[in-house]
């Protein structure tokens, strides 16, 4: 019986036709279609899957300052933190970028440009979402409260980078990177400088693989004026220099293990990170981008849950095995 009322439900409110239960239209469809749709369009504005990126490495930073589990319910905060902030940082990108995403065909069809979001509804998105994370870091303890206003300023500045400089792709993995130190904080309420380390390697990682993502619209971003490495040097020195980078955070991660004297889990899990960044540069090249967003979604998607759970692993079952 359950299961059938909400098969009738879903199936009123997403069709137009008349309820079967009463001879006059139903009354939930008018309210509740343009709502499903402005979830499911506000959703799509913030990307809200690609939290998979930074959340494994914020909960790696937890566990390793918890050297294990953190309590329950330093961990639910330090979740809606991460999703309440990346929501917020995503909802000004677009906000932000609204004129130059209409430009760009790659961009045009987002939220706002298709007019399927209004740049206030964007703007009033990212209040609330920001005040969510204040709230959330109040929660956790007063030193991230006081740190979190730093935090949304970092988060908001990557918006404008490209604007004045070609690393912006540094600033969206410092963006990033401050995750796991959060989190450290979130648990411990002091900052260890090991766990820059970390931060360090999350952001040369992102940097890396933002790059790759950059070459794309560099025909776009050079028209307009708009500055990345790819748009400035060319395709073949942003491949280099992705390498370059991804070659710097594997060196953090193994510094890392080293720091924190993680056992033989870890390692492989680093060694897991390392090949999967080998398969991803492997599947695309200055002259075929055909791949790209397979490598940049599916592939650095992999690669946080694998660390993550290689960490995990190692802290909660290698050391007391």
């Amino acid at each position: 019986m359950g299961l059938l009322f909400f098969r009738r439900f879903f199936a009123v409110a997403l069709h137009p036709a008349p309820c079967t239960l009463h001879p006059a239209p139903c009354p939930l469809y008018p309210v509740l279609v343009p709502l499903i749709r402005s979830i499911g369009v506000t959703l799509e504005m913030i990307k809200w899957e690609h939290s998979i990126f930074a959340l494994p490495f914020a909960l790696t930073g937890a566990m390793l300052a918890a050297h294990g589990m953190p309590p329950l319910g330093k961990l639910a905060w330090i979740i809606v933190c991460m999703v309440s902030a990346r929501s917020a940082a995503m909802a000004f990108n677009r906000w932000a970028d609204a004129d130059l995403d209409a430009a760009n065909p790659r961009t045009r069809m987002r939220a706002i440009p298709s007019k399927h979001l209004t740049p206030a509804f964007a703007a009033w998105f990212t209040a609330v979402m920001s005040i969510v994370f204040v709230i959330g870091a109040w929660r956790l303890n007063r030193l991230s409260l006081l740190l979190s206003p730093l935090v949304l300023g970092v988060l908001f500045l990557y918006s404008y980078t490209k604007r004045f400089t070609r690393w912006s792709h540094l600033f969206l993995g410092l963006a990033l990177g401050i995750a796991p130190t959060g989190a450290w904080i979130a648990v411990r309420g002091s900052l260890d400088p090991r766990i820059l380390v970390l931060t360090a390697a999350v952001l040369f990682w992102v940097a890396g693989f933002d790059v790759l993502y950059a070459c794309q619209d560099q025909v776009h971003d050079t028209s307009f004026g708009l500055l990345s490495v790819p748009a400035t040097l060319g395709l073949v020195p942003a491949f280099w220099i992705a390498r370059v980078m991804h070659g710097i955070m594997l060196a953090l991660l193994v510094w890392l293990v080293l720091l924190f004297h993680l056992g033989t889990l870890a390692i492989i899990g680093v060694a897991a990170v390392a090949a999967l960044l080998l398969w991803e540069h492997l599947l695309v090249s200055p002259r075929d981008l055909t791949r790209l967003n397979a490598a940049f979604f599916t592939m650095n998607g992999v690669i946080a849950v694998i660390f993550f759970a290689f960490i995990a692993a190692d802290l909660l079952i290698g050391h007391h095995a």
